[in-house]
């Protein structure tokens, strides 16, 4: 068995000459994550924007569904009343039923105001008071 030929590009370094190097190599570490942390946000905004699209498009489809269906309800109510008050009810119905999402939707709204992350914000203050020896977990 043959012993290899020592390569001149790894021959031993210095311990300075090492640490010299860190900045460089941390730097190139940095650099390298930043640059395949840009690829997959893009790769991800990619996918998403697509998934985006096809949601459009489905509720496009459903909007229209919907329309089909209240004119067959119109119909179907008209076999028994009059048109114009088949149509009447049937409205009536749908802004009723608008109505109580509005509603739903305000009282959601007034929940998630204002947008801030009140509760991220005071566990990172209360982990800088911790931090400087000002304060104890969970002593609130």
């Amino acid at each position: 068995m043959s012993t290899p030929a020592p390569d001149p590009a790894r021959e031993r370094r210095g311990l300075f000459a090492l640490i010299a190097d860190i900045p460089r190599l941390l730097r190139e570490l940095i650099e390298a994550e930043i640059a395949q942390l840009k690829a997959e946000i893009v790769g991800k905004l990619k996918a998403a924007g697509i998934g985006a699209g096809f949601l459009v498009t489905a509720g496009a489809f459903a909007f229209f569904g919907v329309l089909v269906l209240t004119a067959a309800g119109v119909l179907a109510l008209a076999l028994v009343l009059p048109p114009w008050a088949a149509a009447l009810v049937v409205g009536g119905a749908l802004l009723v039923l608008a109505g109580i999402a509005a509603a739903m939707g305000v009282q959601q709204l007034k929940h998630s105001i204002p947008p801030t992350p009140t509760q991220t914000i005071e566990s990172v203050k209360e982990d800088v008071r911790i931090m400087r020896g000002l304060g104890k977990r969970g002593a609130s």
